[in-house]
């Protein structure tokens, strides 16, 4: 049985890889929101808002390759099959490069439908539809990236991860300051980075996992790819994670959209806001990231007590790291806020509503954590139906009867959103323990 030490080893031993590729995603927001923030126009950096959003809810909704990737793998690696281990990865790749195909094939469709519904300024609307067309390029490359990151969580590998996160973001940074400041090409710019950072980032995929093969993998697994009812698991798996990520989405566009109608200095205050909250989301994402790796491997191999001790340990490090995260919003952001903008109207939306960023990371924590476990042991429908029962029982209705409250009632739905999120998952993980639900057998 593993001492409080050696457990809190291997919790960190996943944890600090993953919390330093996680906080490399939002720091290329922030660099690309600084660089924007201090052209003398700010509809650059509404476009991107925009265009981003657009973009997140498209990847994201097919993050189930990552997750539902995890979840499998750090099972069946639990169970000591290496070969299954593989095969769920070759079978997500497969998915996912077919995704690809379907989203670029398709993208005139969706592109237009999407920009519709969130109604962009007029101004913006050009610029955004510029970015999001650029981009939609990378479409390959992000989903099959997201396949290869979730086999490496599965295995409790970090490590490999964050190497590729890391390099695509500082291969992203650079060329934002030679496409945006160097030849001036503003929000295309941008876009133009980030296609390419993301293909290199698939490059470097490939490369590491044909280094971290098992032997024989390739040989035991290839004759069963084209074994179509195989995939079954694979879609059965993710169908709610799916549901779920899409809703999340929305909500995080829904913000993007409401904010753009308070008018431009609030849609630019609320980006910049939003990307210091993701950074802090991404760097809890760590502990999650152990509890996924952690708890799959302990079902998968029966062990509940292991399981347990695992989320409990978890759990304390993640809170106790979004406390210690508000506390140096509460202290740094004088200085943080002038460093993203130096628009005079931002910058005081932004000083305004900075209690919202102080108090989030706390009242989201739990979400995040428990997102982890639910992923680790592939029981993924709670996660969906909580997220459905947050977004439309809690934060539209809270939403709707703030709207007089103005931006701050839109961040008042939101951070009630979070807060449904923690404690519906909450109650369903408890609801689990009393009743044995974590071991009974899986339905097909």
């Amino acid at each position: 049985m593993n001492t409080s030490p050696s457990l809190d080893r291997r919790i960190w031993g996943i944890a600090w890889p993953a919390i330093l590729s996680n906080i490399s995603i939002p720091l290329l927001g922030l660099v690309d929101a600084a660089i924007l923030g201090h052209l003398e126009n700010a509809s650059f950096l509404g476009a991107v808002a925009i265009g981003a959003a657009l973009l997140s809810f498209l990847y994201w909704g097919f993050s189930f390759l990552r997750m539902g990737t995890t979840g499998l793998v750090a099972r069946a690696c639990g169970a000591g099959d290496q070969a299954g281990a593989f095969l769920v990865l070759m079978q997500s790749v497969v998915l996912a490069a077919v995704l690809a195909i379907l989203v670029i094939a398709l993208h005139p469709l969706w592109l237009g439908l999407g920009l519709t519904l969130m109604n962009p300024q007029p101004e913006l609307m050009p610029l955004a539809d510029s970015y999001a067309r650029i981009r939609i390029a990378s479409a390959p490359a992000v989903l099959v990236t997201y396949a290869v990151v979730g086999w490496f969580i599965g295995r409790q590998d970090t490590r490999w991860p964050m190497v590729i996160v890391v390099l695509t973001n500082v291969t992203n940074i650079g060329l934002d300051f030679l496409f945006i400041v160097g030849l001036g090409m503003n929000s295309d710019g941008a876009a133009i980075a980030t296609v390419i950072s993301e293909y290199l980032g698939l490059a470097v995929a490939v490369l590491v996992v044909r280094r971290n093969l098992p032997v024989g993998a390739w040989r035991e697994v290839r004759g069963q790819l084209l074994d179509w009812p195989a995939y079954r698991q694979l879609l059965r798996s993710n169908r709610h994670l799916f549901v779920r990520t899409v809703c999340l989405l929305a909500s995080f566009a829904f913000f993007t959209a409401m904010g753009d109608k308070l008018g431009g200095a609030v849609l630019a205050a609320n980006t910049l806001l939003i990307h210091l909250l993701m950074l802090a989301a991404y760097g809890l994402d760590g502990f999650a990231f152990a509890a996924e790796g952690l708890s799959g491997a302990a079902l998968g191999a029966r062990d509940l007590h292991a399981f347990l001790r695992a989320v409990r340990r978890c759990a304390l490090w993640c809170y106790g790291t979004a406390t210690l995260v508000s506390l140096a919003f509460a202290l740094l952001h004088p200085v943080l806020i002038p460093v993203l903008t130096g628009l005079a109207p931002v910058r005081e939306v932004m000083f305004d509503h900075i209690v919202w960023l102080i108090v989030l990371p706390v009242l989201a924590a739990p979400s995040y954590l428990l997102d982890g476990v639910f992923i680790g042991s592939a029981e993924t429908r709670p996660m969906m139906v909580t997220m459905l029962l947050s977004a439309g029982l809690v934060y539209l209705p809270t939403w709707y009867l703030t709207r007089d409250l103005g931006n701050h009632g839109l961040w008042l739905a939101f951070s009630c959103f979070n807060a449904a999120r923690g404690l519906s998952l909450w109650l369903w993980y408890r609801h689990l323990c009393r009743h044995g639900g974590w071991l009974r057998p899986k339905v097909s």
